[in-house]
């Protein structure tokens, strides 16, 4: 049945599932759609509420993900959950804390250890900071990564007390060598069970361990306060510093409102929108960090719902979004490896960032390179008219008539890809098109096989175009 919701309704969801989601295709908005903006917010940020995923039947047919001894296949799962997940903000949430807190498969060389962080974060994406931020500290992977494992009372390794500060929670400029120096000391002891490399005991998952004899127990000075600080305390202080409300919020901001500037350039570049980074920072101070509340405040606001295409996808966004509109994928297949191969050609390796500052985003996504990635798999994808999703786009332009002119040929196109926002320039060469073929005809057989090539024709020319890279 026609959909007839007002389509400015659909589009405000279709770009909400863009940004809280991986995308949606048209039946999956409208599904959404039934209800008022508000109470979708309220569902997306109740992830509880939605059935539990089920790992089993990943399991089962990706065996790599049980033994640990296919990293393809943990990166595949990890895919596969995004298209089908029924909790999408809280997929997104534990893609977030993934680039935040950039650990690396090239360094642990188990991908056990590597998705367990990620189960981890998924957990607790939605909570506070203060638990996010111990529950990091205690995680083997990140342990390993910054070499807290090697941070002892009497050798203090001091990259996990830097990192803390400068990379996930406040940021370059807001604290000091003294207070890198004390945090080390107060995350002395905090190490695993084991030592994660492979060889020579294989996989396995080792777990957080406090060695007490290891610990540094004396005074130490931090961020103005003094005390006999563990790790506990630290995070505690890091918490409650107005440095942080605003470290997050602007990652929050660039993660799901509009492309900022990269990370190390925040200590001396504004950023794009300081009153909408000031309401967030506001929140999360009120509120103790709480994650939760600070999106229900992003995702409500006009800042977010009028920034619409004004991000570059991810790697992750344009795979995912483009496999959610054409409904393929929605049992483990084999092929899932190349679609988390896909990603990486385009320059986003999961559980594998390229360093401690994890991806450059925005502009830095693209080159021409990975367009020409980016394009072939967007046209190879939209082009298969036997997919699910694109059976039902079509569909619903059969549905318009048995004769659909040039212009809501193109208009019908767009809007079914998620109400794609188009320049003049664009929409003048869709229009060329539209026009050279007369529009569509559906009234005999020769003209509705025609008229389904050109409707595949004009798909591949949408998500060909440079609007298609903005989410």
């Amino acid at each position: 049945m026609e959909c007839q919701m007002p389509e400015t309704h659909l589009a405000t969801v279709a770009h909400l599932l863009r940004r809280a989601g991986f995308g949606a295709g048209r039946t999956e908005v409208e599904l959404y759609a039934a209800k008022p903006y508000e109470e979708i917010v309220e569902d997306l940020l109740s992830p509880e509420k939605a059935p539990e995923y089920d790992s089993d039947l990943i399991s089962r047919h990706l065996m790599g993900t049980v033994t640990g001894d296919s990293y393809p296949q943990i990166q595949a799962a990890w895919i596969y959950r995004m298209i089908n997940t029924p909790r999408p903000l809280e997929e997104r949430m534990t893609l977030f804390w993934h680039h935040i807190f950039a650990t690396g498969y090239t360094k642990s060389e188990d991908a056990l250890v590597c998705a367990k962080q990620i189960d981890m974060f998924r957990s607790i994406c939605l909570s506070d900071m203060k638990t996010i931020l111990i529950s990091l500290s205690k995680d083997p992977n990140m342990t390993f990564w910054l070499d807290n494992s090697e941070n002892h009372k009497d050798s203090p390794n001091e990259n996990y007390g830097r990192e803390i500060m400068e990379l996930f929670s406040m940021g370059i400029g807001n604290y000091t060598e003294e207070d890198i120096k004390n945090a080390a000391r107060a995350f002395t002891g905090w190490t695993f069970s084991q030592n994660i490399p492979l060889y020579p005991f294989g996989s396995y998952s080792p777990a957080f361990e406090f060695r007490q004899d290891d610990h540094d127990y004396g005074e130490k000075h931090f961020l103005g306060e003094v005390g006999d600080f563990d790790g506990d305390d630290i995070v505690d202080i890091i918490v409650r510093q107005p440095a942080t409300a605003k470290f997050i919020s602007r990652h929050l901001y660039n993660f799901f409102v509009e492309d900022e500037a990269q990370v190390p350039a925040w200590s001396i570049q504004e950023p794009r929108n300081p009153e909408a980074i000031e309401t967030l920072s506001k929140t999360f101070r009120d509120t103790g960090g709480n994650i939760r509340e600070v999106l229900r405040v992003l995702l409500n606001s006009d800042f977010f719902k009028e920034a619409r295409f004004k991000k570059i996808k991810s790697p992750v966004d344009f795979v995912v979004g483009t496999v959610k509109i054409t409904g393929t994928h929605t049992i483990p297949e084999p092929d899932l490896v190349n679609l988390a191969a896909a990603t990486s050609l385009m320059g986003q390796t999961l559980m594998d960032p390229p360093t401690v500052e994890s991806w450059h985003t925005g502009p830095e996504w693209i080159d021409s390179g990975t367009l020409t990635d980016r394009i072939n798999f967007a046209v190879e994808q939209i082009g298969d008219i036997e997919s699910a999703g694109i059976k039902d786009l079509i569909n619903r332009i059969k549905s318009k008539g048995d004769e659909i002119s040039p212009p809501d040929f193109v208009n019908n196109c767009l809007e079914l890809l998620g109400h794609m926002e188009v320049d003049d320039k664009t929409k003048q060469g869709l229009m060329e098109f539209a026009e050279k073929v007369g529009g569509l005809k559906f009234t005999t057989s020769d003209q509705e096989q025609e008229s389904l090539e050109n409707i595949k024709q004009m798909l591949q020319m949408s998500v060909s175009s440079p609007e298609y890279q903005f989410a």
